[in-house]
């Protein structure tokens, strides 16, 4: 997953697919064939500076291995990813094989832009039910690379310094939440803030799934009202508290990414990220970092806390090599030198055999990431499936109307029947 917050445009990937079967007939896209007779595969993937270095490693390692097969791999930050592959994907040239996020893989699944990957890439070592999130309509268009879950990240020095103490996050609440944030805040003197504020979707999924409440059900929301001005209130009492930034300034940090948090410029004591986002938290303060079980509303009988692939390998469907193709993704999934080199960047390794080849190699955060796995493991929902077609728009939509409520431009009861209508009409296919 990509992380969190950026978003690409809905509008833009739907008219990229639906272009999709226009190009057909234009080309098959893919990487085709070198001079030389050498099968030549394109591979598109998004991340930082780090993860381009350790992917070309890993490609030469494959490269090495299969001695007839180049790859080309397509990179780009994550801002522009998206909006690259939709046009590619338009214009019948996607690339052979596709990096993807599960917030878009059923838009992309239902155009036919994706091969079903089924008994062509070894998932034998990979959770079932994690498995499943990568299938849509009985086949296997994706698979995980790693998976993480939403989580609450803490620095625990700051808090110290502040005069507050590490909660028990197997019983706190919301109302608890707030309090701490507040009183790190004014414990530092205004050096250090609570926390930062979130409008990312899986931290509402968590909310209204300990209210027994879904966030979809079949292709609209499965939210109410009450639940999402609820949500808010817990954002609202953050600002009034000072337990976080005003409004202005949440709408600031927010349209950021992880390493210009307020934890990762060590100006904030608390955030929410998902789990593998930890080591670059931790890399970017130089500090300390521990991971906590997400607070609970009063009387819950679930955390709502669940484990989400960190992103999937797909294939073109249109691809003219996709036996290699598919070979490539076995590689990355299964290989134990391939995940030596990638270690949790792509999330923890979904292939189990993989997981414990490489669990001496992982650095500490890691270590801490797959140690916090562990012990709530027995707690987390089961993986949800692939959400419906407009989902990408999500966060979107849920950002703008939650500033809309932060701000005080729209009340709460006006900004959660505007903001179901939207999303109910985004997702209604």
């Amino acid at each position: 997953m990509s992380s969190g917050k950026k978003m690409w445009s809905a509008a833009l990937l739907a008219t990229a697919v639906l272009a999709v079967t226009a190009a057909c007939g234009s080309g098959s896209g893919g990487g085709g064939e070198t001079a030389d007779g050498r099968i030549k595969l394109r591979f598109s993937y998004w991340g930082s500076d780090a993860r381009q270095k350790m992917t070309e490693e890993v490609i030469k390692k494959f490269e090495a291995k299969n001695p007839t097969i180049d790859v080309e791999g397509e990179f780009s930050d994550f801002d522009s990813y998206y909006e690259t592959l939709s046009t590619k994907v338009a214009g019948g040239d996607a690339p052979d094989i596709i990096t993807i996020e599960i917030r878009g893989l059923r838009e992309y699944a239902d155009r036919g832009t994706l091969a079903d990957l089924n008994g062509k890439v070894n998932t034998a070592d990979i959770d079932a039910k994690v498995l499943t999130t990568g299938a849509v309509d009985g086949k296997q268009f994706a698979v995980p690379t790693g998976v993480n879950a939403f989580s609450l990240v803490v620095n625990p020095g700051l808090l110290e310094q502040s005069g507050a103490k590490l909660p028990d996050d197997t019983k706190w609440t919301w109302e608890d939440y707030v309090d701490l944030a507040s009183k790190v805040s004014s414990g530092s003197g205004g050096k250090v803030t609570g926390t930062q504020l979130s409008w990312n979707p899986a931290y509402l999924q968590i909310f209204a799934a300990q209210r027994g409440e879904p966030f979809y059900q079949g292709n609209k929301l499965g939210l109410t009202p009450d639940t999402i001005k609820a949500w808010w209130a817990v954002m609202q009492n953050l600002i009034k508290t000072k337990g976080s930034p005003d409004a202005a300034k949440s709408a600031e940090i927010g349209a950021t990414s992880v390493d210009q948090s307020l934890l990762a410029t060590n100006t904030g004591a608390f955030g929410m990220w998902w789990s593998n986002q930890l080591g670059a938290v931790t890399k970017a303060s130089g500090q300390k970092m521990d991971l906590l079980r997400m607070p609970k509303a009063q009387g819950a009988t679930t955390g709502g806390m669940f484990l989400q692939p960190a992103m999937f390998l797909t294939a073109s469907a249109k691809s003219s090599h996709a036996a290699e193709a598919a070979k490539f993704i076995d590689f990355m999934i299964n290989d134990p030198e391939a995940g030596a080199i990638i270690l949790s960047d792509r999330g923890l390794p979904a292939s189990s055999k993989v997981l414990a080849a490489v669990r001496d190699k992982l650095p500490e955060a890691d270590v801490k990431t797959l140690e916090f796995l562990d012990k709530v493991k027995s707690e987390l929902a089961d993986p949800p499936a692939a959400p419906p077609k407009g989902a990408s728009a999500m966060e979107d939509i849920l950002t703008r109307y939650s500033e809309e409520v932060m701000f005080g431009r729209m009340t709460p009861d006006d900004a959660a029947q505007k903001f179901i209508t939207e999303a109910n009409a985004s997702i209604a296919g």
